[in-house]
């Protein structure tokens, strides 16, 4: 599953749709809660039939959380995605950027230049306190969503 915009391309799949502005009313939980872009999962033909709409805000959700496990730079929080969602989850890097640099002017992260583990320049980023604070509230609201998703989910069927 590739979490994309295919504005900026996705390598690599078969399908890839773009951000889209929520188009639901105003209060409609989830795709409308905060009226920000909602970000599309592009996905293989072997996981699924079609692409699905991912929950807006989940990309910074999961950003904010590697990044609270240590600083690292923006290939680095690319491929630990990748490990820790075995393989499931990719971020592209036309989504992947822009998402780092708007949790940046959030005041969530902060991002120094460094040296890279083979020695080039590159950014780290870090979670501030205000960023920590943030992935609390948004990690409760994940849970809650996710908790009632998979209550409908799991419905019998008559």
């Amino acid at each position: 599953m590739i979490i994309g915009d295919s504005r900026f391309g996705a390598p690599g799949t078969d399908r890839s749709v773009g951000a889209t502005k929520a188009n639901s009313a105003p209060g409609n939980f989830p795709l409308a809660y905060r009226g920000e872009f909602v970000y599309l999962v592009s996905v293989s033909e072997e996981s699924m039939s079609k692409p699905t709409d991912l929950v807006q805000g989940t990309l910074d959700l999961l950003l904010l959380k590697i990044l609270a496990l240590e600083p690292l730079n923006g290939f680095a929080v690319s491929q630990r995605l990748k490990q820790v969602s075995k393989d499931i989850l990719q971020v592209s890097d036309g989504s992947l950027y822009p998402a780092l640099h708007k949790l940046e002017q959030e005041g969530w992260i902060t991002a120094e230049w460094k040296a890279s583990e083979n020695n080039r320049r590159a950014k780290f980023y870090s979670l501030t306190r205000l960023g920590k604070k943030h992935l609390e509230k948004e990690s409760a609201n994940w849970s809650r969503l996710s908790g009632a998703i998979s209550h409908v989910v799991k419905l019998k069927e008559a």
